[in-house]
């Protein structure tokens, strides 16, 4: 990109809270379309970027987000990538963290920004953190390197004083502004009177690669959170789901697990059937540590991978990308232990 040029940003609108408007008969809130939400937004004239849109028909609501919705989104930058400088995805925050580790992995070779956002009020009330929101995201979208490459080269979410790596960030409060944190892994940017980039922890993307995108992602995964009086009866029904493939297996602490022979041989009879099994802690801070006591050392003995340090968000979606990309169990294993787009240590 000339350094003198106008940036060019495209913003793909997705619905959520941002675009959101009260029914007058109901008084729930509802998706709206994109004229609504920049008619509330003047501001983003006085930016001096060249602009585009595009929105998925009709607006959803971020709980209804589904890999197809993720796939549309994906095809709308492949589509446009050549032609603008930078993403912004206007997005629910309540699948936020998926939508954006998802698409981190679906968008391989990414060397521009796409930046997530949203807000917690919609944009038209008076103290709405959405208008904020998406100035922010449009300037981190048109933000450069020294040497003129885009500052953001990965998928990242921006949400109030800071900006995320996609595949690392967990929304952690319905309730405040700074609605999403990343628990292991540092802010790409901190965002004050200015925006502060945290250059060490950036990404830099192939200079000489291209983006390819891998739409497909299978959907024949399930999260088995632990917890104290699961049965035998219940946990052999969930592992016999039909055409299951993979197990995101939340454990307690530094991955942890029942030591009960029956929980051992249910898990381990699993793996021998070629279903995956990726351990991961339920605690936001921290990561899976299966050598350091007996519980994890024998779910380790048994097959099951590690998740180190990777968010529930980041591995659930992983293993659905590796496994729409028609790799067999083993592969699955070894590539969910290895660091595909900086979403685990």
């Amino acid at each position: 990109m000339d350094s003198n040029a106008q940036p060019r940003l495209l913003i793909i609108y997705t619905g959520g809270t941002i675009g959101m408007i009260e029914n007058p008969e109901t008084g729930a809130l509802q998706p709206f379309d994109f004229d609504h939400l920049i008619d509330n937004v003047p501001k983003i004239k006085m930016l001096k970027y060249d602009i585009d849109h595009v929105s998925t028909e009709p607006p959803i609501d971020s709980s209804d987000m589904s890999p197809r919705n993720w796939q549309d989104i994906a095809r709308a930058i492949d589509d446009n990538y050549d032609d603008y400088d930078g993403f912004v995805v206007l997005h629910g925050t309540d699948t936020m963290a998926y939508t954006s580790s998802a698409l981190s992995f679906m968008l391989n070779g990414l060397a521009k920004p796409v930046i997530i956002t949203g807000s917690q009020l919609p944009i038209g009330e008076v103290r709405t953190d959405g208008e904020e929101n998406l100035i922010t995201a449009l300037q981190i979208a048109a933000a450069r390197r020294i040497d003129g490459s885009p500052m953001v080269q990965e998928v990242a979410i921006l949400f109030e004083n800071y900006l995320w790596r996609g595949n690392r960030a967990t929304k952690m409060s319905a309730d405040n502004f700074n609605a999403f944190k990343s628990n292991n892994y540092p802010a790409l940017a901190k965002i004050g009177l200015g925006i502060h980039f945290n250059l060490d922890v950036l990404w830099s993307a192939d200079p000489t690669g291209t983006l390819t995108v891998n739409y497909r992602m299978d959907t024949n995964v399930l999260f088995l959170n632990l917890f104290p009086g699961l049965t035998e009866t219940s946990l052999r029904h969930l592992l016999a789901t039909p055409e299951l493939k993979g197990i995101v297996l939340k454990s307690y602490g530094a991955g942890n697990a029942p030591t009960a022979s029956w929980f051992i041989n249910a898990i381990s009879e699993a793996i021998d059937r070629g279903i995956v099994v990726l351990n991961v802690s339920q605690c936001l801070n921290g990561r899976v540590n299966t050598r350091r006591y007996v519980t994890g050392d024998r779910l380790a003995t048994c097959g099951v991978t590690s998740g180190n340090d990777i968010t529930s968000e980041a591995a659930i979606t992983k293993m659905m990308y590796l496994f729409g990309l028609g790799l067999e169990a083993p592969v699955v294993a070894q590539a969910l232990a290895t660091p595909l787009r900086g979403e685990l240590s």
